[in-house]
């Protein structure tokens, strides 16, 4: 059985998602409305581009910088509300413009018939790869290196972006 906490965080995880990759999600699938085949081949293929971009940005050398203070995450710490608010915040916040929100804007290009499936299937997804994510991490925290994990996803964007370029070819 799962824990206040617990079902507090898959919650508010749930709400974010709604949130960021459901607009996301529509968005998309409201640009495939205009009738111009050029723009949906120029969607298709900057989506895909970004992928590529994402993975290949992913192993270029990271800058270390000095730790700044995030000026809005503080504020976000110190509302006195919901823990359901706070972390779907952080999720609409972290979420837009990243790796997964363009896959969601993406998925809704592609396909625009399936709003509904996309929202409820981003939302799952989020909700079950961040249980996967906190399970495992616990578990492999210490044996993997998290140099490892990134060169992982690097790969797997690689690998979408490729497989969608050559979609597009072909």
């Amino acid at each position: 059985m799962l824990k206040t906490e617990q079902k507090t965080f898959y919650f508010g995880i749930a709400i974010g998602t709604f949130f960021s990759h459901g607009i996301a999600i529509l968005f998309g699938s409201s640009l495939t409305y205009f009738e111009n085949e050029n723009f949906q081949v120029l969607l298709k293929l900057l989506t895909y581009i970004s992928f590529l971009l994402f993975g290949i940005f992913g192993f270029l050398p990271k800058r270390k910088e000095k730790e700044t203070k995030n000026v809005f995450l503080d504020k976000i710490l110190k509302i006195k509300a919901n823990c359901i608010l706070i972390v779907a915040l952080s999720i609409i916040m972290g979420e837009i413009g990243d790796k997964t929100f363009l896959a969601s804007l993406g998925l809704g290009i592609k396909y625009p018939q399936y709003k509904v499936s996309l929202i409820i299937g981003s939302i799952l997804g989020m909700v079950l790869s961040n249980s996967i994510v906190l399970f495992f991490g616990r578990l492999l925290g210490n044996k993997l290196s998290p140099r490892f994990v990134e060169v992982l996803s690097n790969i797997i964007f690689l690998i979408f972006g490729i497989i969608g370029l050559f979609t597009m070819i072909y």
